[in-house]
């Protein structure tokens, strides 16, 4: 049996892991999310729930997977033996599958988006004109599905090529391509007319715009954004030798992710004030916003496909780690398995995909509690099946683990100290579940 593989390099599990982290949830769905939850006050809420409570989970993750070298459910197992802990691994395994189901539909419509701005099918239309055309993009059920398929098979082309071979090597080059764009954008944007309406609509928090339903949005996104509460860290973190600093790896990622999603904000906001725009326009708003900002600039035509290779690029780093956890629960340390359960289960996916990719077109009447299929999907992951499984890890780290291994663990490729060692830990056992806790309850009006 061949051995499981490691990363080859410090920097390679950094800009791995800060894909996964990165990806959509700070390019696609913040935006979209702080447009609609009171923007400065949203914006927040998500870097105060950030570090301190996603930033000593995260490396409560990272302290699991390298504890064990094993993959998120065999972790579980490890630890607790023949106990119902392992649930905390099985859900991380199912909401990965959820999440890549909808996310693989983002994947696609950004596939979709990259061809038509390429051939030219993205210029010289109103603002009204672009939301016409994304409707029509996203209602064909033949290239929707067909770009969906696209992206999951190069998403199980690069997993199905193992840690150092595929995923980091593809992050090596996506990740520093991901910054360099978003940062040339963002300065573009931040030269139009009304740029600093949109600065202070994401930038200056206004208290009365934050609800229970913000707060719990905010919470949602910190462990979206992160990829927290559904085990992919404690996969990942299996594959980090002990010279690694776990406390160094999860501020760099925790800072990359702020950035980008303040880059991401930066990019959208200003041209959406500019233009008159509405910054609540939910997913579709970089679809039907940015190409009508770019319209709009000079070298816009270039920019929107700049921009669209970059969102590819960060669909796919995403997806890269969804399919992973999934993938390394069945090959284990038996890597010769991994490119047939690759292409098994990203097409497991693909299909389970498929309502979402078709609620906006032939099951558009279908709803269910008043969403979508795809809308329920992210819902349900980034509201109940995130946060519930960060509430889970939070406690069974400290239940199940001595305070001696944890620090014994944390000090190894780290000069940490016992304070900052107790700091972390209070976060981590009181804090972080206190806090999910007290979200969850006022999201379901325990205390109104």
């Amino acid at each position: 049996m061949k051995q499981q593989e490691q990363w080859s390099s410090k920097l390679g599990f950094i800009y791995a892991t800060a894909g996964t982290a990165i990806g959509l949830g700070a390019i696609w769905k913040f935006p979209y999310v702080a447009g609609t939850s009171g923007g400065g006050a949203f914006f927040f809420l998500f870097i105060l729930f950030t570090a301190l409570i996603g930033l000593p989970l995260l490396i409560g993750e990272f302290l699991l997977g390298r504890h064990t070298g094993k993959d998120a459910i065999s972790t579980y197992k490890q630890l607790a033996p023949k106990t119902a802990w392992v649930s905390t691994g099985w859900i991380g395994v199912i909401t990965c599958f959820i999440v890549l189901s909808f996310y693989s539909v983002v994947g696609g419509w950004s596939l979709l988006y990259l061809f038509h701005s390429i051939t030219g099918q993205l210029s010289g239309l109103t603002v009204e004109q672009y939301g016409e055309r994304f409707g029509e993009i996203i209602a064909n059920p033949v290239p929707t599905l067909g770009a969906q398929l696209l992206f999951i098979v190069f998403t199980i082309l690069v997993v199905s090529k193992g840690v150092q071979k595929g995923i980091e090597r593809a992050s090596k080059i996506m990740m520093p391509a991901l910054f360099i764009l978003l940062i040339i954008i963002a300065i573009r944007s931040l030269t139009l007319e009304g740029a600093m309406e949109g600065v202070r609509f994401l930038l200056l928090p206004d208290v009365s715009n934050i609800s229970s339903e913000t707060v719990l949005f905010a919470l949602g996104q910190a462990f979206f954004a992160l990829s927290l509460g559904v085990s992919i860290m404690v996969t990942y973190s299996s594959y980090v030798p002990k010279t690694q600093s776990l406390p160094l790896s999860a501020a760099s990622i925790g800072i990359m992710n702020i950035f980008v999603a303040l880059l991401s904000g930066l990019i959208i906001f200003p041209g959406v004030f500019t233009f008159g725009l509405e910054p609540s326009e939910g997913p579709p708003l970089i679809f039907v916003v940015l190409p009508a900002i770019f319209e709009q600039m000079v070298f816009g035509e270039i920019f929107l496909i700049a921009f669209f290779i970059l969102f590819v690029f960060a669909a796919l780093t995403s997806a890269f780690s969804m399919l992973e956890i999934i993938v390394a629960t069945r090959v284990k340390k038996d890597i010769t398995k991994r490119p047939k359960v690759s292409w098994i289960v990203g097409l497991l996916i693909f299909i389970l995909g498929i309502p979402a990719c078709l609620s906006y077109g032939a099951l558009a009447d279908v709803q269910i509690f008043g969403r979508t299929f795809f809308d329920n999907a992210d819902y349900l992951v980034s509201n109940i099946l995130m946060p519930f499984g960060a509430l889970l890890i939070s406690i069974f780290i400290p239940l199940k683990m001595s305070k001696t291994t944890l620090f014994e663990e944390l000090k190894q490729g780290s000069s940490i100290g016992s304070k900052l060692f107790m700091v972390w830990y209070v976060l981590l056992k009181y804090v972080t579940p206190l806090a999910i806790i007290v979200v969850f309850l006022d999201a379901i009006g325990m205390f109104r």
